[in-house]
């Protein structure tokens, strides 16, 4: 009951992260892209890699808590079912040129963030 209780609050507080930081880029930048999605994707693709890792190595974070923070936060955080329409809504109005560059800027990109934040967690 613990570990579900901690996905609960980490849940609602990632969806609440992903609501305010995709709102404040998609301010910053429009919406002629998918910044909004494309931002929490890389902080959440950044924050599994550090989690992950350091959670591993590391007796100070407990495994509910891990799985808090993991399927609960970066559940609730990270986009992948909006990128996916985003990227079909693209697709559909035409801009195949817009809708690779999603694809290819968001894998690439979240598979590098993923990467450093193993090596941050790594040099804690």
């Amino acid at each position: 009951m613990e570990t579900v209780l901690y996905i609960a609050v980490f849940g609602a507080l990632g969806c609440l992260s992903r609501y305010y930081l995709s709102g404040w880029v998609y301010e910053l930048f429009g919406r002629a892209f998918p910044y909004g999605t494309f931002a929490v994707n890389i902080v959440g693709a950044f924050c599994i890699g550090l989690i992950m890792e350091f959670s591993l190595r590391s007796a100070l974070v407990s495994p509910q808590l891990r799985i808090g923070l993991t399927i609960g936060f970066l559940g609730g955080l990270t986009t992948f079912s909006t990128f996916s329409y985003e990227t079909f809504r693209l697709l559909e109005d035409g801009e195949l040129l817009i809708a690779s560059a999603n694809v290819l800027f968001s894998v690439m990109t979240c598979l590098i963030f993923t990467w450093l934040g193993i090596i941050v967690a790594k040099a804690l």
